[in-house]
């Protein structure tokens, strides 16, 4: 009886034992080719967890920081701002409308549309917009937007 007990003890410790040397052999396994992350594309749409170009987003809003938004939807990707009247020409006032179309930073995932008005005896009427105009609000947002991918990639 008593040689009894003295293997059910030894079998235990070696079960136990074995337990833990398989649990020590998994982990050390883990640790050993698994030093290296690999290489993420910053510019992949699985970087935000909002549904467009996070790049796009950020550049986008802060090219229209002058003016009062009235949407920001990161989901849908669309910016509204509200009529902003610049200062040293209070008798025009533009609004803006962006849509990020893509989850990828590229010129085509972006269009800006921009309605301008000017005040003629007390009243706001519809003007043109030159296209020079809405152009360079592009090419100003996918350059910041750019800028903002090379800064993610080297930090």
């Amino acid at each position: 009886m008593i040689q009894r007990r003295s293997s059910t003890r030894s079998a235990s410790t070696a079960i136990r034992c074995g337990l833990l040397a398989g649990a020590c052999a998994a982990l050390a396994a883990c640790a050993s080719g698994g030093n290296e992350l690999p290489d993420a594309d910053l510019a992949a749409s699985q970087v935000t967890t909002i549904g467009v170009n996070s790049y796009l987003w950020r550049a986008s809003l802060e090219a229209v920081s002058f003016a009062p938004l009235l949407q920001a939807d990161s989901a849908g990707g669309v910016i509204v701002t509200d009529w902003y009247a610049n200062p040293e020409n209070p008798g025009e006032r533009v609004k803006l409308t962006i849509s990020i179309l893509d989850q990828d930073l590229r010129a085509d995932a972006l269009r800006v549309a921009a309605s301008r008005q000017v005040n003629q005896g007390g009243t706001w009427v519809d003007a043109p917009v030159q296209a020079a105009t809405v152009q360079k609000l592009e090419d100003i947002i996918l350059t910041k937007a750019r800028e903002l991918r090379r800064q993610a990639i080297s930090s």
